[in-house]
């Protein structure tokens, strides 16, 4: 599965590893209508391809010194002659963006060079895992320009909490790598030049799982977080891993694991068999 459009890239590798990157970075990246459409259009083949398992992991990335700078000044000088409706239907395709990144089925990890700034930090909080260099840099933006984080406040604020996002939503003052850690919104910080060692070094923790496995804890983790303590959901939980339990990923985990071997599923590790370009369709590139 690939695909080349204009401004963003899709490759799989031939360890079911899919890399989404954005490819704008003579303007940092940022996104107009028609990077969120590409995007969109990506996503919806990967919700596909994941669900059948021929994707195992999405990692989100972009090309160039910035992760994103957010909306395009372009774009914005458009919306600006557009009426309610208009910005309406802008904001639903940004919303589906969002709510496309964040339900995939398979695990996410967002891969961050440098600065994301308004809507690119709803990219990061979309994602499961986010490893960061150390010159990342996060910043709510919005409200220094009279508008507001109205449309990925949901996952922001998920992923910080409601009295943080208050604070960095209404000064818009720049987070920094430890201040992102710490705040949550990401995952591990690495040095800028080992940045693409501690994506390989996830991605291996991450293909060791059960693809099935995975992809039902995931879902489950999305509906506890919507209604954390009922009788539905205590009996929704049995019911995972009861027929986790009798599945064919779940028998073959529990015999390997007995047994003392590798499961069916995984592949060497690193250590013993390198990264190959054709593994991973990055690792070959200048880093930024």
């Amino acid at each position: 599965m690939s695909a080349t459009p204009s401004y963003s890239r899709l490759d799989v590798d031939q360890r079911g590893v899919a890399w989404l990157t954005l490819e704008r970075p003579e303007i940092h990246n940022a996104f107009d209508d028609s990077l969120i459409a590409e995007l969109n259009a990506h996503l919806e083949r990967l919700h596909e391809a994941a669900s059948k398992g021929e994707v195992r992991v999405v990692v989100l990335g972009s090309a160039g010194k910035s992760f994103s700078a957010g909306a395009d000044l372009g774009w914005m000088k458009r919306m600006v002659e557009y009426d309610v409706e208009g910005n309406l239907a802008d904001s639903r395709k940004l919303s589906a963006l969002m709510h496309g990144l964040d339900t995939l089925p398979c695990p996410t990890l967002c891969r961050m060079q440098g600065a994301a700034f308004g809507g690119a930090v709803g990219l990061a909080a979309c994602c499961d895992l986010v490893v960061a260099s150390e010159k990342v840099k996060f910043c709510l933006s919005e409200v220094k320009i009279g508008l507001s984080p109205a449309v990925i406040s949901p996952y922001v604020q998920r992923a910080i909490g409601p009295r943080q996002m208050r604070r960095y939503a209404l000064t818009a003052e720049v987070i920094d790598a430890p201040t992102a850690l710490a705040l949550g919104l990401a995952h591990r910080i690495a040095p800028h030049d080992e940045l693409d060692e501690a994506v390989e070094a996830m991605l291996e923790i991450l293909l060791a799982g059960s693809p099935q496995a995975q992809r039902a804890t995931k879902a489950l983790l999305a509906d506890v977080a919507r209604e954390p303590d009922s009788d539905a959901t205590r009996e929704h939980t049995c019911r995972v891993i009861s027929e986790l339990r009798v599945s064919e990923e779940g028998q073959e985990g529990l015999a390997s694991f007995f047994e003392k071997r590798r499961p069916a599923w995984t592949q060497p590790s690193a250590s013993e068999e390198p990264v190959s370009k054709e593994q991973n369709p990055r690792a070959a590139e200048p880093r930024s």
